[in-house]
């Protein structure tokens, strides 16, 4: 039973290589009621990723369009790459009562926070710097990039402070657990108890 009509904003942030993709694939199989927020973006689709799925894949025209047409929450420019979170969406899974989950970046994360006071933000980290390099360097990404990736690792370690939740991802199951028991926690919160749910329960 849901105790809160309104649904909860879940934003995980992390640097590149850190896991959160892949922990927010567990999440959404493993939870009820959450939802994905699928981000649009400009860069080209990576092998086994699907539009509609992972991403919706469009031109740097139509996000442009977008862009003035104000369809986007947040939205920025990543290694030359255009990301966005669409407003109609976010405000449509809301109203139905679904908790959303946003895999964005911590620019994102940012100004998420600043529209939705109540959202919940995790930041993911891995045991190590070496630790961290070893995945980028798997990834199948062009060099310059996986390097910018890099230099851009400390800055965004520092960011963490702005988080809600810190967890660290050196044992996966560990880090999908306590990723999970964060959510359910948050939905238990008295804060966000429905006051329909109370006066139902009581009659």
């Amino acid at each position: 039973m849901k105790i809160n009509n309104k649904g909860i904003i879940f934003v995980i942030s992390a640097p590149s290589g850190a896991g959160k993709t892949t922990i927010c694939e567990h999440l959404l199989k493993n939870l009820n009621n959450l939802k994905m927020s699928i981000s649009h973006t400009t860069r080209k689709p990576r092998t086994g990723e699907k539009n509609g799925v992972n991403y919706y894949f469009i031109n740097k025209a139509k996000f442009k369009e977008m862009i003035e047409k104000g369809d986007f929450i947040e939205w920025a420019e990543v290694y030359g790459n255009l990301y966005g979170t669409s407003k109609k969406m976010i405000n449509d899974l809301l109203n139905s009562g679904n908790d959303i989950l946003l895999d964005i970046d911590i620019q994102g994360a940012k100004n998420i926070k600043k529209i939705y006071k109540k959202s919940v933000l995790i930041f993911i980290l891995p045991p190590s710097i070496e630790e961290l390099k070893r995945r980028l360097q798997n990834r199948n990404e062009e060099p310059e990039i996986i390097q910018k990736r890099l230099n851009k690792v400390a800055d965004e370690i520092n960011e963490y402070k702005f988080y809600d939740y810190l967890v660290i991802n050196d044992d996966f199951e560990e880090a999908l657990k306590k990723v999970m028991c964060i959510i359910q926690s948050e939905r238990l919160k008295i804060k966000r108890v429905s006051k329909n749910f109370i006066k139902n329960f009581l009659q």
